[in-house]
């Protein structure tokens, strides 16, 4: 897929969780239209898959092997990113995990703590050394990915929402805090997408998830991509500390 406005011609992106779904596509997206790519993931063979797909359609791409939790990995990626492109100029913290299904009584502390690791200090640990990344390079733009349970409760997901509803606070705070500075940092809250997280689901599950969208289907994570590159790029120069949903309306009734 190529875009004949390359609006990302000259800027680097880097994107956690790109080894699919929604950061794989997030990343197809940003490197058709002209951006040079740091392919974040733990899974080391997706990430090295991602990043040789976006190479073999002539973008500029690079695979990082990245555990989110772990501060200094998320130190090193940022580190290499501009050491290979020079600069950052963009970030996605996409990087996420579902967790299990399970009444907040019963809910195993180690797991509570395994999703509020990925899916909130994953995204603190990718801010905390991407902002002065950008800083470096003059300005720039981030996307958190949060969901739209970053505004609602759902049974069963107590770390998966309190974890999303931290991430839209801790993007408006990072809003407030660097817009003088020429950074917008904004959140993407996606409905539930066909994505591998979903890949499992039985039948009466997925019929469920789709009854909840009033649009009468799951979202694309194509979907998904296309939002977080219009925060990431000029048009939404004026954007700061949003939450978008994408969502089919979910949040809508």
């Amino acid at each position: 897929m190529t875009y004949e406005n390359r609006e990302f011609a000259g800027r680097t992106a880097l994107v956690t969780g790109a080894a699919s779904g929604i950061g794989l596509a997030v990343a197809r997206r940003l490197a058709a239209a002209g951006a040079a790519v740091a392919c974040a993931d733990r899974d080391a063979e997706g990430a090295g898959k991602a990043a040789a797909e976006l190479t073999s359609c002539g973008a500029h791409a690079i695979p990082l092997t990245v555990d989110v939790t772990d501060p200094a990995q998320v130190e090193t990626a940022v580190a290499t990113t501009v050491s290979v492109f020079g600069a950052l100029h963009l970030a996605v913290n996409n990087a996420g995990v579902a967790g299990p299904t399970v009444l907040t009584g019963d809910l195993d502390p180690a797991e509570w703590r395994r999703v509020v690791d990925v899916n909130l200090h994953g995204v603190f640990h990718g801010l905390r050394h991407e902002i002065p990344a950008l800083l470096a390079a003059g300005g720039g733009a981030i996307v958190n990915m949060s969901s739209v349970l970053g505004v609602q409760g759902f049974f069963g997901s107590a770390a998966y929402s309190a974890a999303k509803h931290a991430v839209v606070g801790l993007t408006k705070t990072a809003a407030i805090e660097y817009a003088a500075q020429g950074i917008r940092v904004n959140a993407v809250g996606p409905g539930f997408i066909e994505t591998p997280l979903l890949a499992g689901a039985d039948r009466g599950v997925r019929d469920l998830l789709t009854s909840l969208h009033p649009a009468g289907r799951l979202g694309t994570p194509e979907e998904v991509a296309e939002v977080t590159a219009f925060l990431l790029s000029d048009r939404a120069s004026f954007v700061h500390g949003a939450h978008y949903l994408v969502d089919g309306a979910y949040t809508a009734p």
